[in-house]
């Protein structure tokens, strides 16, 4: 499995760290529109993610502990060459848990995806993933996630410990800023 070290926030200036991504990133950032369909299953997470630009779905198996602060997470990711075939075979053999519809913005910095998230029903997120090589140290990608948190102006007390699905099934929509 792949892995990597997540870390995500309630982003109050949403555009304030637009601004802050682009300048840690040399590259333009990609902006998809995402719906991710979440299944019930036994241990970890499991997601079809459909692109409303055409890009091809994705079925993602994760696994990683819900708790404040950068944790490791491992995934593994398949293309689907028909979205809607493989939500409705999954929609028959398992619980749809919930769906989550984004706005992304991906900004590279490093080995670093910064994701500007506008979620709806729950409001602006900042998520990163720090790719992690096969020997690569999870504690060397937590550092890097927390100074890369600094450098963006996130305060350690936006961190959000959960999935959104999660947020959106307790209810826990957008915070007074």
């Amino acid at each position: 499995m792949a892995r990597n070290i997540e870390l995500k926030a309630h982003a109050r200036a949403f555009e304030e760290l637009r601004e802050r991504a682009a300048a840690l990133s040399d590259d333009a950032p990609l902006i998809f529109r995402q719906q991710d369909f979440f299944y019930d299953v036994p241990r970890g997470r499991l997601k079809l993610r459909q692109f409303d630009d055409g890009t091809p779905a994705e079925l993602i198996f994760y696994q990683r502990d819900d708790r404040d602060g950068p944790k490791a997470s491992y995934y593994s990711r398949s293309p689907v060459t028909n979205a809607d075939a493989m939500h409705a075979l999954l929609a028959q053999a398992l619980t749809t848990r919930g769906i989550v519809t984004k706005e992304r913005h991906v900004y590279l910095a490093g080995r670093t995806r910064i994701h500007l998230d506008r979620v709806d029903g729950l409001g602006d997120f900042v998520e990163l993933e720090v790719v992690l090589a096969p020997d690569d140290d999870e504690e060397d990608g937590a550092a890097e996630a927390h100074a890369l948190f600094a450098k963006l102006g996130v305060s350690q007390a936006d961190l959000v410990a959960v999935a959104y699905v999660d947020l959106l099934n307790e209810g826990l929509g957008k915070r007074a800023a």
